[in-house]
């Protein structure tokens, strides 16, 4: 009764890890073997994983990943012109504690979202805020702000997470708005969180993509200074799948 009783206040002092793991330990004949120091160690590191695990999740869902990927699971068998050691180290996250941007360029099918996806993964992982975004539906979320009065708080959110993946860059002509909602986004961030782009066009394209010389200039001024860049080449990794897939 008494145990029950402290498993109580536990969860109501908000120390769930440490109530489910002291549930646990009731339930071995073998813990009393333990010294209190011991078990309560036990406890305090349950509860620190609880609430990493916790954060995790938060920082997961919110970043709205487009595909479920993950670092330990990039083929490096697939010709794509990849130097292993040089991704591995963008695994590390460095690039975003010192809030430099990553591109990654390369044909259709190359694993370009698949690639932003598992470094916005690990970037969460390491504790890290992330949004995803296909950049045509970010443009669309922005118009609407416009019109219904949430434009700052949309832009507070972009401007305040640590790494911004903008997929699907150069998919279509930028309109006037466009470009300036895009100013405004780079501008926010530069110097301050990390932008990692995703982009079938090479970079030296991009200017061209934006279309006004003035903000195409100071955009990619900001968003290429110091950046990494991930190109990729060869086949569609689609097509090898198909060739896998007997049906």
């Amino acid at each position: 009764m008494a145990h029950q009783h402290t498993i109580e206040r536990l969860r109501t002092l908000r120390l769930t890890g440490m109530a489910e793991a002291l549930t646990h330990q009731l339930a071995q004949p073998e813990i009393g073997q333990l010294s209190f120091e011991e078990r309560l160690a036990l406890l305090v590191d349950e509860e620190l994983l609880y609430r990493d695990n916790r954060r995790l999740a938060r920082l997961l869902k919110a970043a709205k990943l487009r595909q479920s990927a993950c670092v330990e699971e990039i083929d490096y068998r697939h010709p794509r012109g990849i130097d292993r050691s040089y991704l591995t180290s963008l695994t590390h996250g460095h690039w975003i504690e010192r809030k430099q941007n990553l591109c990654i360029t390369g044909p259709t099918g190359t694993g370009k979202t698949w690639l932003a996806c598992a470094l916005g993964n690990q970037a969460c992982r390491q504790g890290h805020s992330v949004r995803y975004f296909r950049v045509p539906r970010l443009f669309e979320q922005l118009r609407i702000a416009h019109g219904d009065g949430s434009y700052a708080r949309l832009m507070n959110q972009l401007a305040n997470t640590d790494l911004l993946i903008l997929d699907d860059w150069g998919i279509q002509k930028l309109t006037a708005p466009q470009r300036n909602d895009l100013m405004e986004v780079i501008e926010d961030r530069n110097g301050l969180s990390s932008t990692l782009i995703a982009s079938q066009l090479p970079v030296e394209s991009w200017h061209e993509y934006i279309g006004e010389a003035t903000l195409a200039d100071a955009i990619l001024d900001r968003l290429l200074h110091n950046a990494h860049r991930l190109p990729l080449k060869g086949d569609s990794m689609r097509k090898k799948q198909r060739k896998l897939d007997p049906s």
